[in-house]
């Protein structure tokens, strides 16, 4: 005779319903995406940002149970900010910062250290706040790249936090334990922040992967917040990193 196992699928029943998912960097791109499918789900939605403006708008349009603005480099706003949320909490998605793309020749220090502090620091805080405070078999997860795995011109400091990341998150594991800490590695993701990064070039990187990836598509914040909901739910799965990039690395020279 065999049971169900702990989080396994019930068809037509709410993934998430009563839980409290918190989403920093969720004004926006794959944390607006990932905290909007979270509340389909039937989750109590909480968002932290830095821009007011833009996160007020996001908790409108989410109906968020609340909303904050912080800085995630500076420490007691941070410590601020996980004082204030409930007691108990289900799931952390950390999708706040980004890599620091940069050649040697133009390297600005103060931006470097703090796209360190943003890459690797970061999960490190939280993971030290949420502990305690998120529920056995909850998750802590967290956003890295994949485009820097290969080397080339101004990726040098991109591709110390992709290749950190995942074994610090394999660590945090095993310290957080039993709350399960997970990684996604996106590739190209159709967000505002590849539009800011692009300009110009933005359609032509559209076509080029819509022409070229295995998937015939561009990877959008929907497809990262379908995968987020997915680890938050499926309770077998801690210390792994997830890449959804609709087979980018499968190409030469991408």
């Amino acid at each position: 005779m065999t049971t169900a196992s702990e989080g396994a699928y019930v068809a037509g029943q709410p993934q998430l319903s009563g839980q409290t998912v918190v989403v920093i960097g969720g004004s926006s791109g794959m944390g607006l995406e990932t905290a909007r499918r979270a509340g389909a789900e039937g989750a109590d939605v909480i968002i932290a940002g830095r821009d007011p403006d833009r996160l007020k708008r996001a908790a409108t349009e989410l109906g968020a149970r609340g909303s904050a603005v912080v800085d995630a480099n500076d420490p007691a706003a941070f410590e601020a900010f996980f004082d204030g949320l409930p007691a108990t909490i289900d799931h952390v998605m950390v999708t706040a910062g980004g890599p620091y793309y940069a050649q040697l020749a133009d390297l600005d220090h103060t931006a470097a250290v703090r796209g360190f502090d943003e890459h690797l620091w970061l999960p490190v805080a939280v993971a030290k706040h949420a502990v305690g405070r998120v529920r056995p078999g909850g998750t802590l997860l967290f956003v890295t790249g994949t485009g820097a795995r290969r080397p080339g011109p101004s990726l040098a400091f991109a591709a110390v936090g992709a290749a950190a990341l995942p074994a610090l998150v394999a660590n945090l594991a095993l310290e957080a334990a039993p709350v399960r800490v997970n990684l996604i590695a996106a590739g190209f993701v159709d967000t505002p922040l590849s539009a800011s990064l692009l300009g110009a070039d933005l359609e032509r990187r559209r076509e080029r992967l819509r022409a070229t990836l295995p998937i015939g598509r561009v990877v959008g914040p929907a497809d990262v917040a379908a995968l987020a909901v997915h680890i938050m739910t499926n309770t077998a799965l801690t210390g792994a990193t997830y890449d959804i990039d609709g087979g980018q690395q499968l190409l030469p020279g991408d």
